[in-house]
């Protein structure tokens, strides 16, 4: 085998949670084009469909790539859904968790800001960011385990290892305690993220079974240009990310070409947490 053969992933089958957002669908690009077929999970039926039938139009992935539409923080689902897809598309190799809140609410309400953080909001994005991978992990990755086979790769951010910088969110004309900030659930489930990859890393290490997680930074996505200025001025190589720019990694992490790397955090942000 060679170096390059140990990125193919022909034959695996792979799960991507939130699989109809921006980057999950960035994930599940990057495994089809190393051959595995790819099972897209999201909650939001119609921009899964959306998803999964452009992927589809790509040469040779029809017959790859499906998407199933069910809430990852319920436990029921999650263990009828694990459990089908086992039997319904064969062992899964790979499981990707990548869905994650990013609440917004209403600035005017201040309830973004910690002080006035709504616990619902706390509990669902939580339930989302945590509770949701955690389960996804135990139903399928027993399941690698008792395979002896198997790869979790937990989807983190640079906001996993360090706070966000208020700074870049504020606005002027508005008082100190009506400040927009990244809330306080973001940064939180990040590192519960970071935390749970490690556990399962040491857990199932003699079941065949990796566990690491991937720490991207931000990404171009039409975010207003002073808000861009004010984050990449933070970042040692000047920009954010292209959206393509995390699939090589994500290969890297889900195949043979990580295969001595467990329980680790790679860390792609132009240098940001440098400083």
């Amino acid at each position: 085998m060679t170096t390059l053969d140990k990125f193919r992933l022909d034959g695996k089958v792979c799960i991507v949670t939130g699989g109809a957002g921006l980057l999950g669908a960035k994930h599940a690009e990057a495994l089809l084009d190393a051959g595995a077929s790819v099972v897209l999970v999201d909650i939001k039926k119609d921009r899964l469909d959306e998803v999964v039938a452009r992927l589809s139009d790509q040469p040779g992935c029809k017959s790859r790539v499906c998407g199933f539409d069910f809430d990852i923080t319920d436990e029921a689902s999650v263990k009828f859904y694990a459990k089908h897809m086992w039997v319904a598309l064969g062992p899964i190799s790979v499981l990707i968790n990548n869905a994650a809140n990013n609440p917004k609410l209403e600035d005017g309400q201040n309830l973004i800001r910690l002080e006035n953080f709504p616990l619902r909001v706390w509990q669902a994005d939580l339930d989302v960011g945590v509770t949701g991978a955690f389960l996804m992990a135990r139903e399928i990755g027993s399941r690698m385990a008792e395979n002896n086979n198997g790869v979790i790769l937990n989807v983190a951010s640079d906001l996993g290892i360090i706070a966000p910088d208020q700074r870049i969110y504020r606005q002027e004309g508005l008082g100190e305690n009506e400040q927009p900030v990244k809330p306080v659930t973001y940064s939180v489930t990040k590192h519960a993220l970071i935390g749970l990859t490690k556990y399962l890393a040491t857990y199932w290490a003699d079941k065949g079974v990796r566990a690491n997680s991937l720490s991207p930074g931000g990404v171009y996505n039409g975010q207003p240009e002073d808000f861009s200025a004010k984050l990449t001025n933070l970042i040692p190589m000047g920009r954010m990310a292209n959206v393509d720019e995390y699939k090589a990694a994500v290969l890297f992490l889900c195949s043979d070409a990580s295969s001595y790397m467990t329980g680790a955090n790679l860390v792609i942000d132009g240098g940001r947490t440098c400083w």
